[in-house]
């Protein structure tokens, strides 16, 4: 077994704080990565304190993780020992049913896919442990090559944020000629503007907050809809192929159905507290959808990291020492933050 550390929350709401754990010993099949950084998701928070329900405590969180890779199982094919590498959401699925054999294990319909924390492993029937820890074992079927030529903090969050906006826009081939609205403007929302532009569509950012604007344009949308201003939102409407909605406050999802042209969709990525209401003819009346996305499977993530090594794109963080997590916790729920934050591994060991 290999000694590790990490923090950890212990028990539902209560904070993070040191934890040491083994981890598995790296199989034929496995790789060994040493975590450099990790994301902060806004599903860590919820799930450090039980909002989802089911949580396996002591939690290890974190699912967008970079790393340098330091050992490799003897059958071990498409990595080697100094290989850049990273692990999103998931290290494990059932591999048999039809959604694994089309290479979308997110979906898999046998055990569903297998958490990077939270989640049982098949090998020992153990908890999985995230990132939020000084190293990890995974499957080299569950691990990602990452380029060298970005800056790996900023990269780390691609792994979740990015894949969860990329996915859609590909599944819908989203390119030139189409009008992109994205709603809000945080961790997924700014990875939404940044690779729908790359694709080539027409991108507008819809957000409460005037002052965001500036922000808005300079991550590559071209136009800016103050949502609380009823003429803008009157003149937008019936301008839209697809509406990417990350929110998950509460809304009115008729006021900006509206804004969809004839056979538009409004994807759902945003988990709001209560489920939304809406009446039958906002989609009618124009043949709208409304659809919902989850994160990609790992074929789909590793191109989703290349596209982004392509074009130059990576999130904007804010970097920090892992004894500060519970604090960040804290300013993640007031929105302080531009836009993910990372936690810088080393500081494990200060």
């Amino acid at each position: 077994m290999l000694p590790t550390k990490a923090y950890a929350a212990p028990a539902p709401s209560v904070p993070l704080a040191p934890f040491d754990f083994e981890r598995r010993e790296v199989g034929p099949h496995d790789v060994l990565i040493d975590i450099a950084f990790c994301g902060v998701c806004h599903s860590d928070l919820h799930q450090v304190r039980d909002e989802w329900g089911a949580g396996i405590f002591p939690m290890v969180p974190g699912h967008e993780i970079v790393g340098r890779i330091t050992k490799v199982g003897d059958h071990v094919k498409n990595f080697k020992v100094g290989d850049l590498a990273g692990v999103g959401c998931m290290v494990d699925s059932c591999r048999t049913c039809p959604s694994c054999l089309d290479g979308l294990e997110q979906y898999c319909e046998t055990t569903g896919m297998v958490g990077t924390y939270g989640g049982t492993e098949k090998e020992t029937g153990r908890p999985t442990y995230g990132g939020y820890s000084s190293q990890i074992v995974v499957d080299e079927k569950y691990t990602l090559k990452v380029s060298e030529k970005l800056d790996l903090a900023r990269v780390a969050p691609l792994l979740c944020a990015g894949i969860t906006t990329y996915s859609p826009l590909r599944q819908w081939n989203v390119g030139p000629g189409h009008k992109v609205a994205v709603m809000g403007l945080g961790g997924l929302g700014h990875m939404a503007v940044k690779l729908a532009a790359a694709m080539g569509a027409e991108v507008t950012v819809l957000s409460t907050s005037p002052n965001k604007e500036a922000d808005a344009r300079e991550l590559g949308a071209h136009k800016f809809v103050v949502t609380k201003d009823e003429a803008q939102l009157k003149a937008v409407r019936n301008t839209f192929d697809f509406i990417i909605n990350t929110v998950s406050a509460p809304l009115d999802l008729a006021a900006y159905l509206n804004l969809l042209r004839r056979d538009g969709t409004m994807i759902l990525l945003g988990v709001p507290p209560e489920a939304p209401q809406v009446h039958a003819f906002n989609l009618i009346a124009k043949r709208r959808r409304i659809a919902g996305s989850l994160i990609g499977g790992i074929a789909e993530t590793q191109e989703m990291l290349d596209f982004c090594a392509e074009h130059n794109i990576m999130s904007d963080i804010e970097l920090i020492d892992i004894k500060d997590i519970n604090e960040s916790y804290e300013r993640m729920l007031k929105g302080d933050v531009k836009y993910r934050f990372v936690i810088d591994l080393a500081t494990l060991n200060n």
